[in-house]
Parts: C-alpha cells; structure tokens; sequence
C-alpha cells in the first residue's frame, strides 16, 4: 500500500516507521475492539510519556489512511501495549474488528510529547470524551497522587464502556453531548474556579476545546505553560 501525501511530511518531519503485530484480541462490550500489540521496537527507540499516541495506516479502498490512538499501558519491558478501536464504520473500526493475532500494521511515531509539569500541579482538571479517553487514563495513572477533576462527554451510553481510572480524589463526571458540544462547554465553565496552581488538559472536539481554552486564558487567566489543548476530532 503506497502512502499519500501525508505519509511523505511525516517521514520530511523526522517521523519513524515501526511494524506492530497483534498479539491479542478482546472485544469490550460490543461498543470497542481492544488489541494488544508486540511494538517491534518502538518503545525501546521512544520510551514512553502520558498520552504517548502514534498513527497507523490502513487499506481505505487502495488508498492509505492514517488516524491517530493513544498508547494503554506501554510496556518497554515486554515491548507490548493495548490500543482500543471505537467500532463504527470506517476502515480503523472494519480493520481492528476483523484483525487476528499475528496481523500485521504500520504505526509511524512523530509529534507524540507531553509530561506533566515538575514540579506536580495541585489539581488536573481534564476535558475529554471517549476518543480521548486513554490519554485521560493515562494522566490520571501518571498523576495519581495529584487530585483531579474530569468531564467526559458522551454520545450515547456505548461510549462509556471504557472506565476511567478514578482514585478516590479523582472526581469524574460523564456529561451527554448536547446542542453540538455547548452542554459541556457549559457545565465546565459554571464549574472552574479561578486560576491557581492547576494544570488543565483539553482534548475534545475541535470547536469545543477552542471555546474552553478561550474561556480559561481571557476570562480565567491561565498561563500557557498551564494548559494543554488539542481539537482530537471535528464535527461534520
């Protein structure tokens, strides 16, 4: 399969190429395809930090196509981590739901980097939804001792099949997808309080995440070293 376009700037930018091969399938309430990966390297070349994400490339009709998942439990010891595929129709899902062990897919790693500020924050306070939902695990575990306050938006109750990974001082709230996206935007805004010592994450659709990171640098005062903000989808 000949990559497009998209594949060249990618490689132009430094990005690399690995070959992972399923090890294991496991089907998570009819709603997602969770499989666990041999790296063929990866995690040796790159380590690993919270929201680590990487893209594959699949067959969409002869034509490559890239989409981008976040890294569940990236393991360098064993070289092996999970990747959990919403089921829908696309070439991702229909892939992922067919995919057997010992398939094979290319993954290019380029643009993935975040850690936590140092020294840790008092509180997270992350925005998210289900597409983002791994990379919000994966900053709970990275800051588990930190509290945090979490908003996750649905589209129907099959979203919430993945479980966040609350400790007892994590608050987490599932909020229904309303009025394209304005629900949500107004139920964190009525619930931040004003700027501290926090660190906040978004990464939600695109106009929503532009709306809260709006809301939190003009009327809250946040500092760009305090926020992190990435539009993971846009709606049509």
């Amino acid at each position: 399969m000949k990559r497009n376009w998209e594949g060249l700037v990618l490689k132009a930018m430094g990005g690399r190429d690995f070959r992972l091969t399923v090890l294991g399938t496991e089907s998570v309430d009819g709603h997602y395809q969770r499989l666990l990966f041999d790296d063929g390297g990866l995690l040796t070349a790159y380590g690993t930090h919270p929201t680590m994400w990487i893209r594959l490339w699949f067959d969409n009709g002869g034509r490559a196509h890239q989409r981008a998942y976040t890294l569940v439990d990236p393991d360098p010891a064993t070289g092996r981590f999970t990747l959990e595929f919403a089921l829908h129709d696309g070439c991702a899902a229909n892939w992922a739901a067919a995919a057997t062990v010992g398939d094979t897919i290319d993954a290019t790693v380029q643009g993935s980097a975040f850690q936590l500020p140092d020294p840790a924050p008092e509180h997270l306070y992350l925005v998210g939804d289900a597409a983002s939902l791994p990379a919000v695990n994966s900053l709970l575990d990275a800051g588990a001792d930190i509290p945090a306050t979490v908003w996750l938006e649905y589209a129907h109750e099959g979203e919430k099949a993945l479980t966040p990974r609350a400790r007892a001082h994590h608050d987490v709230t599932w909020v229904p997808r309303r009025d394209a996206g304005r629900h949500l935007v107004d139920t964190v805004r009525e619930a931040l309080p004003a700027a501290g010592s926090a660190h906040y994450w978004l990464a939600c659709e695109a106009a929503t995440t532009r709306d809260l990171t709006r809301h939190l640098r003009r009327t809250l005062g946040v500092g760009k070293h305090q926020l992190t903000s990435l539009g993971y989808w846009r709606a049509a």
